[in-house]
């Protein structure tokens, strides 16, 4: 890519550079060349990150928060530029410098962190060869770059780096793979690191590991901290200050505390107001969520941006572009885009009066709606001899009509496997089975009938294993609705039911702009691509959808919206979800039970409340804590052990009984099972002691 030169922007409030910055952009404007037309993508944007600080970057899916990072690094794609601005990093000119200088600062004084560490690693070379490039390319020679390797896994918290290091990517976890990418972006000791989305997808206590392993190697490094997320808490618990961007314009920048606690733009209010609080369900009332949609790229407006969108636009709003309000804040300078930010922070962050509304419509909990799937102690084993490995070991579930089952544990604990086993795609050990409708179901999909694939639907956690993309999205949809057009339950066919009304319908529920409907899978951004697989998988009637971390990509705006979706298809059809998600805040709201597992085994199941609510079991309140837990353990937890599976990571184990007996499950009340040897009532005393310790920390 030629040196891309800018003149700035003739007016712009600049922030004013220094020795101690690592990250300077000044007036950044980026424009993307899409048929025959340019449009801006980022407009106008200020921001610096001094030397040691961690600064987040938030805003919805398509605000613009990866191109600030690829501008960044000058690694636009080909149709892109920068129009306007300056971006400096760590005193040097970035849009001046020639190829290899270039080079040269990708190399030794920036390093970025992918969202999908499996993108950045050669799935044909080992994790020693990987990381040992990367310090080559630093400046050591091959035998020095080798014996460093150790040293740096080490420093990521990995426990057996020799085992690692002749590992290939596929045979590591997520968290695995996302530590030796830090590892490799951490080789050059860069001034700036910059994290897009980096635990996206990661279970609570794995991402607890990697936050704290970024908060020490910032520390230690000395660096700076670009961190590029949807997730509001992620943002909170590491950043010192945070910028929200929204449609490519930075609207409200200030120390996180400042802004989270008195946000000063109605659209920052907007993101806050849209996350689950913590002990909310959908009985209190839908989420609340931010109506219309971002404008499309390029879109010019007279006024502010967001007053399509906003509470609070008037006139005013709709004919003048707000210039940057700066005001002093206690923990630092704010910046809020708004004409009326002193009015933005008395905007409520709830809505009591939905509670009531919503009240009327949740089921009657004195009813008992039938069983519609059934799992009686399957288990699933791979591999053979010395290397077989048992995913699962004598799961048993019940999914009523109506319901949502809250599936939860960490990575590896055999959530996907279940999943898979009850649609067919692996077939159970012998002396398990698989029940719909009280009725025995083939165990594998290829022998089931139109009607029992039409029951079972799935959403995947990465939408690309659902999406041709050779198709636009009209054509994706339309597909879907006229494979289960035919069989659908208590509809009439008549021309009133056409396939481009129930198509519109669809897409809008889960908020697809129309102008997506002649885009391709890889036109669209990871949000708008799981939007449209959620669709294909509501096409038809299903009786159980299973949703496998299907909000993990999304911004919290579009989360809310989906998991509002799915509320109100339960409700209207009775449909049933196995939900699957690692981030508890969104289980809590929309699971009526919840099933804990643990190398592949039930350690405590129970309706949601009283499992959030505790007492519970030790692993569970690990992962309720987002405590991090010893890494090495966790690779032969399904081995040998006699005793509880959780003994050797279990921070309240009581002895030897815990590894040569396995614990038998004990009633908490209510349909409320814990697997443990420790009473109840001890466990419930000990809990409450370290939630009020926490608390007064």
């Amino acid at each position: 890519m030629s040196p891309q030169r800018a003149a700035p922007l003739a007016t712009f409030d600049a922030p004013h550079g220094g020795d101690d910055d690592a990250l300077m952009l000044v007036g950044l404007t980026v424009a993307y060349r899409t048929r025959g037309r340019e449009r801006d993508v980022l407009t106008d944007v200020s921001l610096r990150i001094r030397r040691g600080e961690t600064y987040g970057l938030v805003g919805e899916s398509g605000c613009g928060k990866s191109t600030v990072a690829l501008a960044a690094l000058r690694y636009l794609a080909r149709n892109g530029r920068v129009k306007a601005g300056r971006i400096v990093i760590a005193g040097q000119d970035v849009l001046a410098l020639d190829q290899e200088r270039l080079r040269a600062l990708r190399a030794n004084t920036v390093s970025m962190v992918y969202q999908d560490p499996a993108s950045a690693l050669n799935p044909s070379l080992t994790i020693a060869r990987q990381l040992s490039e990367a310090f080559e390319a630093a400046g050591a020679s091959a035998d020095e770059a080798l014996a460093r390797v150790p040293e740096m896994l080490e420093r990521v918290r990995i426990a057996v780096p020799a085992r690692v290091m002749a590992s290939y990517p596929h045979q590591l976890s997520g968290g695995m793979q996302q530590r030796v990418v830090i590892a490799m972006a951490l080789a050059s000791r860069p001034a700036l690191l910059i994290l897009d989305e980096p635990t996206t997808g990661l279970d609570a206590t794995v991402e607890a590991e990697v936050l704290a392993l970024i908060a020490q190697l910032r520390t230690e490094f000395g660096m700076a901290v670009l961190l590029i997320s949807h997730d509001l808490g992620v943002i909170g618990q590491m950043c010192d200050r945070v910028g929200v961007l929204y449609a490519g314009r930075l609207i409200e920048e200030g120390a996180t505390r400042d802004v989270f606690e008195r946000a000063r733009h109605p659209y920052t209010v907007g993101l806050l107001r849209c996350l689950p609080a913590r002990g909310r369900s959908k009985a209190i009332g839908p989420l609340d969520t931010i109506p219309g949609e971002l404008p499309a790229p390029g879109t010019l407006l007279r006024g502010c941006i967001y007053a399509p969108r906003c509470r609070l636009a008037d006139a005013r709003c709709r004919e003048q572009a707000p210039p940057p309000h700066r005001m002093e804040a206690p923990h630092g300078e704010r910046m809020a885009r708004c004409h009326y930010h002193e009015r933005a922070i008395g905007l409520p962050l709830a809505e009591p009066a939905q509670a009531g509304a919503q009240a009327a419509v949740v089921a009657d909990p004195a009813a008992d709606p039938a069983v519609v799937l059934r799992a009686i102690d399957v288990s699933r084993t791979f591999g053979r001899g010395a290397r077989a490995v048992r995913a699962l070991d004598g799961v048993s579930i019940e999914l009523r009509a109506g319901e949502t089952l809250g599936l939860v544990g960490e990575s590896g604990s055999g959530k996907t496997t279940l999943a898979k086993l009850l649609l067919g795609l692996y077939a159970p050990n012998a002396g398990g089975r698989v029940e719909l409708d009280g009725e025995p179901l083939p165990a594998r999909v290829g022998r089931r009938s139109a009607k029992q694939l039409e029951a079972l639907r799935l959403v995947f956690q990465h939408p690309d294993a659902s999406l041709n993309r050779a198709l636009p999205v009209k054509r994706l949809i339309a597909r879907a609705l006229a494979r289960t057009g035919a069989s659908r339950r208590n509809e009439p066919t008549n021309k009133t039911t056409n396939p481009p009304t129930r198509l519109e319908a669809l897409l809008d529920a889960v908020r697809v702009p129309a102008r997506y409907l002649t885009a391709r899978a890889h036109q669209l951004s990871g949000g708008l691509k799981q939007r449209v697989a959620i669709a294909q998988a509501f096409a038809g009637e299903p009786r159980v959808v299973v949703c496998d971390e299907p909000t993990s990509a999304l911004d919290v705006s579009v989360q809310a919206a989906i998991l509002n979706l799915l509320a109100r298809l339960q409700r209207e059809r009775g449909v049933s979800y196995l939900f699957i998600s690692h981030d508890l805040d969104v289980v809590r709201y929309l699971a009526d039970r919840v099933m804990v597992l643990y190398a592949g085994q039930v350690v405590e199941t129970g309706p949601a409340d009283a499992l959030f609510g505790g007492p519970c079991h030790p692993y569970t309140e690990t992962l309720l804590a987002a405590q991090t837990l010893r890494a090495s353990d966790r690779i032969d937890a399904r081995a040998s052990n006699a005793g509880c599976i959780f003994s050797a990571r279990c921070p309240r184990r009581i002895g030897a009984i815990c590894d040569e007996q396995a614990p038998p499950f004990a009633e908490a009340g209510s349909g409320h099972r814990i697997r443990c040897h420790i009473p109840v009532v001890e466990l419930r005393t000990l809990q409450a002691a370290a939630n009020t310790s926490r608390a007064n920390v």
